[in-house]
């Protein structure tokens, strides 16, 4: 496990990765949100974490356990289980600790990974054989990728209309093999300069399209004014990390989630 005191954002450039941080928020922004004294509570119902979970944002003026009271039932009483994102920049300091002596259990240890230019031409497209690209719309793209991974109708459902009505423009694609069936997928959010790599997706199959998708994603997010590209992913999926330290990426800070015993 990454100890995130270990993780200073000060030791690399605190107002870099702290705009990265808030990119990453808009553009995984839910409909089902609310303030609570300085914590962003997330309800929806879909699959990613990041939308259905504790975002503490801020310092706020009440104690955690305060928080915690207020927080929670919202998650109960529109059945969803609570989970409580934790970065180098969770407020108050110390938090990670008190949940931790609460008895709340650390999961999906996961890295920020970012890249600082995308003018080096490491993201131009190779050419896939019999392969071809298509830009979709974000019903079309939530259902396929979620069809893909097996989620719930509701699951899916919750994605569409949570990248539908982002703050933020997200571009979706598909990459189809020569018979026409889609192997592999995936969206760029763009916020000013910042593009965000979500929903990477490839059938078992189609493995070795993962990279070309990520790279006609940053060569597409270059075209619409991007320069720095971010990405959030499992420390445990040396595949894919592989793939984006190929492009450029490098971890700059990690993150992970608190919830009840059991929850994972």
């Amino acid at each position: 496990m990454t100890d995130l005191r270990a993780a200073n954002p000060q030791s690399l450039d605190a107002d870099w990765l702290s705009r990265i941080e808030d990119a990453g928020l808009n553009a995984s922004a839910p409909r089902q949100q609310r303030w609570v004294d300085g914590w962003l509570v997330r309800l929806s119902p879909g699959k990613a974490k990041r939308a259905r979970c504790i975002q503490p944002v801020a310092l706020g003026r009440l104690g955690i356990d305060d928080k915690l009271a207020l927080c929670l039932p919202l998650f109960a009483a529109v059945g969803l289980r609570a989970y409580v994102r934790i970065t180098p920049f969770a407020q108050p300091r110390g938090l990670d600790h008190h949940l931790d002596a609460l008895g709340m259990q650390r999961i999906d240890d996961s890295w920020v990974m970012a890249v600082a230019s995308l003018d080096t031409g490491e993201h131009e497209v190779g050419s896939a054989i019999d392969a071809r690209y298509e830009r979709i719309d974000a019903a079309a793209f939530a259902e396929w990728v979620g069809s893909a991974r097996g989620s719930s109708a509701e699951e899916r459902a919750a994605h569409a209309s949570r990248i539908a009505q982002a703050p933020v423009p997200h571009y979706a694609i598909l990459l189809r093999d020569g018979s026409g069936a889609a192997v592999a997928g995936g969206q760029v959010a763009i916020e000013g300069p910042l593009a965000g790599l979500y929903d990477i997706f490839t059938i078992e199959e189609a493995r070795g399209h993962a990279e070309r998708v990520c790279r006609r994603l940053l060569a597409d997010a270059r075209r619409l004014g991007a320069t720095a590209g971010y990405l959030q992913v499992d420390c445990g999926n040396d595949r894919a990390r592989s793939i984006y330290r190929r492009l450029g990426f490098r971890d700059v800070y990690p993150y992970h989630y608190r919830t009840a015993p059991g929850a994972a």
